[in-house]
């Protein structure tokens, strides 16, 4: 991808304990992501968050939860990250996962490889 202005932001929140089968669903997204020739994708893990359930998960040593938040990110042009909306709802609804998609505004100033 080169500098846009008008690029777009992917965010996917989901639980560390989701699958796609056997799979981490995190990996099934980001491998896809990969497939599909998106520009990259970066994986956040959590320390604490809840969502439409209302279950708080943290990650104090006191109370240590198998089900983190996830957050993955992915910048592309509007129409490939639209198109990939489409892929992560379709494995929401095969995995029966909860979750958030949202899509924001980003201006990409540099997208370069390392040495």
């Amino acid at each position: 991808m080169e500098n846009n202005p008008n690029a777009k932001l992917l965010r996917i929140f989901i639980g560390e304990s989701d699958k796609a089968g056997h799979q981490p669903l995190y990996e099934a997204i980001v491998f896809e992501a990969k497939k599909q020739g998106l520009s990259g994708a970066t994986v956040t893990r959590g320390i604490m968050g809840f969502g439409p359930n209302s279950k708080v998960h943290t990650a104090k040593l006191f109370e240590i939860s198998s089900d983190l938040p996830l957050i993955i990110e992915i910048v592309d042009t509007e129409e490939k990250i639209r198109e990939f909306t489409r892929v992560v709802e379709l494995f929401f609804e095969q995995t029966g996962s909860g979750g958030l998609i949202t899509l924001e505004k980003a201006e990409v100033i540099r997208y370069k490889a390392g040495k």
